[in-house]
């Protein structure tokens, strides 16, 4: 059990290391030759990625990184309590505000034509 308490923040410090490597020759590699900015050392890399984790995402502490999954949905809790006739009733309101047109399955291959027609019907 000691064994592992030295063990994990050594693998976390090594993973950390193997990160900021990668993140540097990266950057070294493409950013002077494609936006002509300068390179980077690996304190910069490491202080870039701490920097992304800050803006773009949590440390991984707490829920899952997919906010919980589908069963915490309070959306899809609504939607399993819904009947069919409101659940038919609430995807016609969603396409009359645009959403799910022109990509479902029902609108689909149609021609303009086809569309307006349905549209009048």
């Amino acid at each position: 059990m000691k064994k592992m308490r030295f063990l994990m923040p050594v693998g976390f410090l090594l993973i950390a290391a193997a990160f900021s490597t990668i993140v540097m020759l990266l950057w070294n590699w493409l950013m002077p030759a494609i936006f002509g900015l300068i390179a980077i050392n690996f304190w910069q890399a490491l202080g870039l990625l701490v920097l992304a984790r800050i803006l773009f995402g949590r440390f991984g502490f707490g829920r899952n990184r997919m906010g919980g999954g589908m069963r915490e949905n309070p959306i899809h809790e609504k939607w399993m309590k819904m009947t069919p006739e409101q659940r038919e009733e609430f995807i016609n309101k969603r396409r009359r505000f645009g959403f799910g047109h022109p990509f479902n399955r029902e609108h689909f291959g149609m021609d303009k034509q086809q569309e307006q027609n349905k549209e009048n019907e």
